[in-house]
């Protein structure tokens, strides 16, 4: 029997260019990237170097800070580069790639009969720990740590984000493996949080606690399911993990092998191809959307928290889609006029859009306006479904507040879940870099 969580406010945006329920294999990448700089605080330490040969599943790096978080080789083939920036930052491990992947061999472990510290070095061995991300701070999790909890969210609300049911659905042997090796990491509950289309394919899994959300965006957001279900203080930690990763997790166990599968949804008004793609992480962009002109903007992830792609440049490690949208290249003509420009999504009353609540829409990337002064307008607070006050704590990030931002619920949030109050807040801020730089400072100064 799963408990509903059903959440009122928040945003529904409805955009042209939802990918049709149609999985083709995508074509094998020449080249894949592993990028550092997608686990936020992780300062890799190389353990191979160019011209290594590599099977897939080979240990390439790993956190300076925490060497157990190992991170390996999604596929089998030669280290080509070592891409390094500013002070030889690493910004991205790039592999030659065989024609077919060769697999390094862990062992097959049944998860439900296992020791769980045999259980935590099998993820940890394999590079699967780069799944598991804690509360608070949105980080890569610490093996050291045990989590009151872990949460798995399967429900999917972003906009045009990739069906988590159509994803999993010819997964369910290797999901149920991945949650019987998570119930050995923690003492507490798995925390599994579905939709009315991955319900379908989830509601006999065993070993969690199924909780069936419902309502407008953020609802599918993780830190969103916490907060209504077991929210996070002071010095206690949370852990989660993405649907997809949860099956990968349960691979290792089943074959041995670390098979880095991820489905990618091509998605946006400016995509031609728009289906999901079988595909493997790191993969090459333009494996999926061919040539691109200049004027369309291509993201890794969803519009609201994605990352910009060049044309050849690699998904990041963790996203399910690629998202195509125009640039906003053009500027409209006393656009602040009501009635002039009806084509325009807005969370404003001063746009028409409120009266067409199923049209969908165009979005483009221009911001229609510059940053300027915070103003108290309840548009946040009309999109947040968190006991946050956010103009409060944005404050607090910003003025660099350690006591005030514990006060107001730093520990509770994630930069995603502002997504969405910075699409609303009139004064263009870049809010969700706000919400990092905060949780940053609480991981220096507070740990």
């Amino acid at each position: 029997m799963s408990k509903d969580i059903r959440i009122k406010r928040g945003l529904t945006l409805r955009l042209e260019g939802e990918a049709e329920k149609e999985l083709v294999k995508a074509p094998r990448s020449k080249t894949y990237a592993i990028k550092p700089p997608d686990f936020h605080t992780v300062v890799p330490k190389m353990v191979v170097k160019e011209g290594a040969k590599l099977l897939a599943g080979d240990e390439i790096f790993y956190s300076k800070y925490t060497e157990q978080i190992r991170f390996t080789t999604p596929v089998s083939g030669v280290l080509k580069e070592i891409k390094r920036g500013d002070k030889r930052r690493i910004l991205e491990v790039i592999i030659d790639a065989d024609p077919e992947n060769v697999y390094r061999d862990f062992g097959k472990m049944d998860a439900a009969k296992a020791d769980a510290k045999d259980v935590k070095e099998r993820v940890l061995e394999s590079g699967c720990g780069a799944f598991i991300y804690q509360r608070p701070y949105n980080i890569v999790a610490d093996p050291a740590d045990t989590p009151k909890a872990i949460f798995i969210s399967a429900a999917t609300t972003a906009p045009l984000a990739a069906d988590k049911g159509f994803i999993i659905k010819d997964k369910l042997d290797a999901f149920q493996e991945g949650i019987n090796a998570l119930r050995k990491l923690t003492p507490g509950k798995v925390h599994l949080c579905v939709d009315d289309s991955s319900a379908k394919y989830l509601k006999d899994i065993q070993g969690v606690e199924l909780h069936h959300v419902k309502g407008p965006h953020p609802a599918g957001n993780v830190g969103v399911q916490i907060h209504k279900i077991d929210p996070v203080n002071r010095g206690e930690r949370v852990w989660t993990v993405g649907v997809e990763d949860v099956a990968i997790i349960g691979n290792v166990f089943l074959t041995g092998e670390y098979h880095a599968d991820r489905t990618i949804a091509v998605t946006g008004s400016e995509a031609k191809n728009r289906k999901y793609y079988q595909a493997t992480i790191g993969a090459n962009v333009s494996d999926f959307i061919g040539e691109v002109s200049d004027d369309v903007r291509i993201i890794s992830g969803d519009v609201l928290t994605g990352t910009q792609l060049s044309n050849g440049q690699y998904i990041c490690f963790h996203d399910n889609e690629v998202t195509m949208i125009p640039e906003g290249n053009n500027y409209r003509l006393f656009g602040w006029i009501p009635f002039t420009y009806n084509n325009i999504h807005s969370n404003s009353r001063t746009s028409l859009s409120w009266l067409f609540p199923n049209r969908k829409y165009t979005p483009t990337t221009n911001l229609n306006g510059e940053e300027r002064a915070l103003v108290v307008t309840g548009e946040m607070e009309e999109v947040l479904p968190m006991d946050v006050y956010p103009m409060q704590l944005i404050k607090a990030c910003m003025a660099g507040d350690i006591e005030k931002m514990e006060n107001l619920g730093i520990y509770e949030v994630a930069p995603e879940d502002f997504a969405l109050v910075e699409y609303v807040n009139t004064s263009k801020l870049e809010i969700q870099e706000v919400i990092r730089l905060g949780l940053d400072l609480m991981i220096t100064e507070v740990g």
